[in-house]
C-alpha cells in the first residue's frame, strides 16, 4: 500500500476532504465542514495515523498483533490513536479497514446534523 492509494481511499469517503494545518508533505483527512471538520486520518509517506479504538486498551490490540508496524501516536495516543506503517506486515485490506473504522468512529461523534449524507452506506 502506498500513501497515494490510501489518500484516494480516504477522500472517496462521503464528506471527506484534505487539510494542511501543518507544514507536511501529505494532508490530514477530515470529515465535516470547514473549521468544524474532524480528522480521521493523518497521512504520511510511511504511515497513517488512525483512531484505532474507542479506548487505549482496544487500540493496543494493534500493538500486540503488529509490534513492529503499529505504535501509539504521539500526543493523542492516549485517546486510542495509533500510527500504522505502510508496506510492512499489516495487510493492505487491514489498513483500509482501519481507515474505515477511524472514519466511522469520528463521524459517529459528530452531531447528526453535521454528518455527511451517505456516510453509513
Amino acid at each position: 500500500m502506498d500513501v497515494e492509494t490510501l489518500q484516494a481511499h480516504c477522500l472517496a469517503k462521503p464528506g471527506a476532504w484534505p487539510d494542511h494545518p501543518w507544514d507536511h508533505e501529505y494532508p490530514v483527512v477530515k470529515v465535516g465542514e470547514g473549521d468544524r471538520g474532524k480528522i480521521f486520518a493523518f497521512l504520511g509517506r510511511e504511515k497513517v495515523g488512525v483512531k484505532a479504538g474507542a479506548t487505549r486498551e482496544v487500540a493496543d490490540e494493534w500493538l500486540q498483533r503488529y509490534p513492529d508496524d503499529a505504535s501509539v501516536m504521539a500526543y493523542i495516543g492516549r485517546s486510542g490513536w495509533n500510527d500504522l506503517r505502510l508496506g510492512g506486515a499489516i495487510p493492505d485490506d487491514e489498513l483500509l479497514e482501519a481507515v474505515d473504522d477511524s472514519y466511522r468512529a469520528v463521524v459517529e461523534k459528530l452531531p447528526k446534523s453535521r454528518r455527511p449524507e451517505g456516510w453509513d452506506a
